[in-house]
């Protein structure tokens, strides 16, 4: 079997191996106000063996399901919570960061933390 030689040339740079640059699609005033924040997740950078744990703990791995309820005789709809959430994707990309970290930088095997 034939071994492969990935050679890869970057003519741009970056601070993080995994960067991935920020999604600003969103339009409107609300998402406006909130883009320094997503600037401020995007570039948050995970340098620490507990940090990048926490953040695999806290942050799910997918996105949690939709739900009806039945609440005194109505049914009550919940949509997906990363519909709720304007930074779910800037929080998904610092979770993978921190699987990253520990995957390529502390050499952890990392599948307790993917669905």
């Amino acid at each position: 079997m034939k071994t492969i030689n990935h050679t890869h040339a970057h003519s741009h740079t970056h601070s993080h191996v995994n960067y991935h640059p920020p999604n600003y699609k969103k339009s409107g005033w609300f998402n406006n106000v909130l883009n320094p924040l997503r600037n401020v997740v995007d570039r948050f950078e995970v340098k620490n063996y507990r940090l990048a744990h926490l953040i695999c703990q806290v942050i799910p791995c997918c996105c949690p399901f939709e739900r009806s309820i039945n609440l005194f005789g109505r049914t009550v709809d919940i949509p997906a919570l990363c519909k709720l959430n304007p930074l779910y994707d800037e929080f998904v990309g610092m979770r993978f960061r921190a699987l990253s970290y520990l995957a390529d930088v502390c050499g952890e095997d990392v599948t307790k933390y993917i669905c």
